[in-house]
């Protein structure tokens, strides 16, 4: 990110609705903790997400890939009276921080965690979902889609995070993530049972809703 687009992204947060002091002290928390607090979605992409929750008040939530909880703790904003989220991370080493902001936002009930990989969870949810948000391993986001797409329930929304890549899919990149999220945005785009629009938001963000 250049410095003109860091201004403008400074500008956009500026002008947003803040975010809670709880995701304040999760932010702080995942940039004193971890190793690459970059992969928290932030302010900005919080507060999309929120939004889009709060619109469409879903009854049942897929999150695949959930780092610190950041994301989960924003889309939970919007769940329905009877809403949960089943949030799936891969790695166990952060499952105290996500459990302590869970429980930090009484959001025990409405939260349940899947510690594990998901592409074997994921598959073995029974549920039907109206809202799912992919942010795992970008090498399998083709695997994902296929996996979930079923579960989805007409008119849901799927979101991919970091469909962009830092701009490499438009660089001839051609290392292996690079070309798999080019793949996987180019096997949406193809796809007759969906509508997507890719947002340029922090690193690319693609929204699809399931016809």
């Amino acid at each position: 990110m250049n410095r003109h687009q860091k201004e403008i992204h400074k500008y956009c947060s500026i002008h947003s609705t803040p975010q809670s002091d709880i995701l304040y002290e999760l932010e702080r928390e995942t940039y004193l903790k971890t190793l690459a607090p970059q992969m928290m979605s932030g302010h900005l992409q919080g507060r999309f997400l929120s939004l889009l929750s709060k619109m469409q008040r879903p009854r049942r939530v897929l999150e695949l890939g959930v780092f610190t909880g950041y994301a989960t703790l924003c889309l939970a904003e919007g769940l329905a009276e009877d809403g949960i989220i089943h949030a799936i991370e891969g790695n166990p080493e952060l499952e105290h921080i996500i459990q302590k902001y869970v429980k930090k936002a009484g959001l025990e009930d409405k939260v349940k965690l899947h510690i594990g990989d998901a592409k074997v969870i994921a598959g073995e949810l029974e549920e039907t979902f109206d809202l799912v948000f992919i942010d795992a391993g970008k090498r399998d986001y083709a695997f994902y889609f296929d996996l979930i797409i079923e579960k989805v329930n007409s008119g849901g929304i799927l979101l991919a995070d970091n469909v962009l890549w830092s701009g490499k899919v438009i660089s001839g990149a051609t290392d292996a993530d690079t070309q798999l999220l080019d793949a996987f945005n180019k096997k949406v785009n193809a796809d007759p049972r969906v509508e997507n629009i890719i947002m340029p938001l922090r690193d690319g963000l693609t929204i699809i809703q399931k016809k």
